[in-house]
Parts: structure tokens; sequence; C-alpha cells
């Protein structure tokens, strides 16, 4: 049935293969109405005189949503200014994703709190992903799981702190910090009735630990396998940390960093075995050193670390310090290493993760009412476009 001729800004993106959540349609088109998804639909059901971009067989795939990025191209948006901001976005459009969650680390409370602040004041320019709001992970994190975050300025969420944190809660979108830590469950409580995602991470909990939080709210925990506890042993009795007992969840969605280097393909499939596309994210955990060669060096608060192949490290090559690998990438890693279907990979880098933080109906996939954000991908997964509200932020020079 042919779609009604809609009034304001209109668009038509034709001739290619549209990602929605539950399959690939071909020969089907987007329409968009003033920045949003009006319908969905067959070719031949577009209103005659409906603006159009012909896709030549491109994917038309929702627009990645990154809820765990500290920045790229040698910037970060911790400590960041309005420039840093902007870089930071700008890229990560090139990669497909127009939502991002600018995400924070362990630092001085006063630098933590500016970025909430430039975050909170930012406009956005031409090219951007759009900027959904603040992941603040740390300073509340177990000093036995730190991983490469500075540990000169881990806090506890007793320590009076919280009450500054919350005056951005207009901002903040998701807090994640170690269950078992003195005052974690009342933090819980006060992050959820604020509106404010409460994940864990960074941990060396026990599943009761856990479980005391997710009592009270928490619904979420960030990138599997790093910085998670795991089972141990008293006597003879084993106890489940924070990784098993994400697993073994029925309710909390989680993150995966898939960039290949972070995790080994089985441990991946376990992830996905586990969870499925509907509740595990796909998240870039990208540094300031993501888009840098090999030997770049790159800063994380105020500790310095380096690209080394292909992924941020200390500096003494004993450990990871974040990704340099954006989602687009993470998507191709989890269809061809994986062995996920497109998408399924496509949801857990937009649906799945827009639904973390609650906006699942505006962001992450193409359906009608949802904002016009989409990703136009090759045949081989490689970005050709990014559209944020219905107009081209990035276009490759091989794009049609």
């Amino acid at each position: 049935m042919e779609v009604a001729a809609p009034e304001g800004r209109v668009h038509a993106w034709v001739g290619g293969r549209v990602v929605l959540p539950d399959g690939v349609r071909d020969g089907h088109a987007v329409l968009a109405v003033d920045g949003r998804v009006a319908a969905v639909c067959r070719e031949a059901d577009l209103p005659a005189d409906a603006p159009r971009t012909h896709v030549g067989g491109a994917y038309l795939a929702p627009g990645f949503v990154d809820l765990h990025t500290h920045g790229a191209v040698g910037r970060s948006f911790l400590g960041g200014d309005r420039r840093d901001f902007a870089a930071v976005l700008r890229e990560q459009a090139r990669h497909g994703v127009t939502s991002v969650l600018a995400t924070t680390s362990t630092a001085p409370l006063g630098s933590i709190l500016a970025t909430l602040q430039v975050a909170r004041d930012h406009a956005p320019g031409p090219g951007e992903a759009r900027l959904l709001g603040v992941h603040m992970e740390g300073p509340y994190f177990a000093p036995s799981q730190v991983g490469a975050q500075d540990p000169r300025h881990l806090r506890t969420p007793d320590d009076g702190s919280v009450e500054a944190v919350l005056e951005h809660a207009d901002v903040l979108r998701m807090v994640s910090f170690a269950p078992e830590l003195p005052g974690a469950v009342e933090l819980t409580r006060r992050l959820v009735a604020a509106g404010v995602v409460a994940a864990a991470g960074h941990s060396a909990a026990t599943d009761a630990d856990l479980e005391a939080c997710v009592r009270e709210g928490l619904s979420h925990a960030i990138h599997l396998w790093s910085g998670q506890s795991t089972t141990r042993r008293e006597g003879p009795w084993r106890l489940p940390g924070l990784l098993e007992a994400t697993l073994a969840s029925e309710t909390l969605t989680a993150e995966m960093i898939a960039d290949g280097k972070h995790l080994p393909p089985t441990l991946m499939r376990l992830a996905y075995k586990a969870l499925g596309p509907g509740r595990l994210c796909l998240v870039s955990d990208a540094v300031a050193g993501a888009g840098l060669p090999d030997g770049a060096r790159f800063t994380l608060g105020e500790a310095t670390y380096e690209v080394v192949e292909g992924v941020g490290m200390l500096l003494d090559r004993s450990a990871f310090a974040g990704s340099t690998t954006f989602l687009d990438a993470m998507v191709r890693v989890t269809v061809e290493r994986v062995g996920v279907p497109l998408h399924e990979a496509v949801r857990m880098a937009g649906r799945t993760p827009a639904a973390v933080v609650g906006l699942e109906a505006e962001v992450g996939s193409v359906v009608p009412g949802a904002r016009a954000d989409m990703a136009l991908l090759s045949p081989e997964m490689r970005v050709l476009a990014t559209v944020v509200g219905g107009r081209t932020a990035y276009r490759a020079e091989e794009a049609p």
C-alpha cells in the first residue's frame, strides 16, 4: 500500500538492504520526515515525489550507539573542552556511530565534574554523532580490579562525593561502580531514583554483593571479563564472581569489547550464548589512541599509554588500556569471527545499547518514529555514509 504523501522535510533512501531487528529486508526503502523515520516500505509504495538517495545495494543499518567510549584521535572527553568533544564525535560519525555516551575514567573528582559540565553545555555541530549524555566510569572501583585506571584517585561511594555527582543527574546516563564497596547499595538506590543507569564494573564482587545492588535496581555490567571478579575458593567452597553472576543473570544487560584483542572468539561466543542479542551490547571502550597509529602515545586521565598492535596498552605492556577500535569494526568481528548473524550484530551495536539507557524508541533502530539515524554499510560492512537525524554527517569517497 502506497505511503501517504507526508508534509515537512522529506527524504527516502532506496536501492539498499534495510537491516531491521529481526532480519534484513531487500527491496525496501526508508522514508524520513523532519529527521525521523516515517516508514520502512517497499520502494514501489513510496510517495512519487519524495526526494531519494540511491545507496547502490548498501546495507541501510541503524546508526550505532556507543555507551562506553572515552575518546579518539588523540583527544578525550575527560578533561576535554568543546573542541575535544566535537573532534571525538566527528570521528565516531565516520564509523557509523550516531549516538554516544561520553565516558570518563578514574580521575580527580573536579576533573570528572568539569567533564559533566562540558557535556551539559555541548551544542552539536555538523558532522558529529549525537551526544546522549555521560557514562561516569569510576572512581568507585575496587583497587584489585582497577586495570588501567588511575589507582591514585579511587573513591568509595560513602565518602560524600555522590552529592556533587548527582547535581549533574540531568546529563548523567550511567554510572559504573563496584557493588561491594561501602555505600554501593545506597548509591544504586539514589542513581535509579534519579533516572541514571546503575552499572557494575571494575569490581571484586561476589554474586551476593551484586545481588544486593540488583535488588535496588542495578541493571547493567560493563565490559565482560575486563575488570570483573571470577569464581574463587574459600576452603572447599566456590564463590561466583561478578562475571559468572552476570552471565547467569536473567535480567542484566552487559557489554562486550569485540575488537578481537580483549576477548578471543570463544569467550565472545560464550557471552552471546549466555545473554543473546537482546541483552549483550557491543561497546568500543575507545580511548584517545583510537584512530592513531601503532607507537602513538595518549593519555587517559593523568596517565600515559601507547597504541600497540591495534590496542591501547600500559607502557610496560602488561595490560590493555582500552580499545582503539570503533563499533563498525566490532560489528565485522562479531559477524566474521564470532558467527553472529548480521542483523543481530547490528542490534548489539544499536537497539540493545539504546535500550540499556531507555532510548530504544528514539535511536538504534530503523523503525517508524525513531530518529533517522543510519549507517550505510558496504557488502563488506565498511561505512560508506552516516546519517544523523536525516542529514548526512559523513560520506566516504567511494559512497554511491
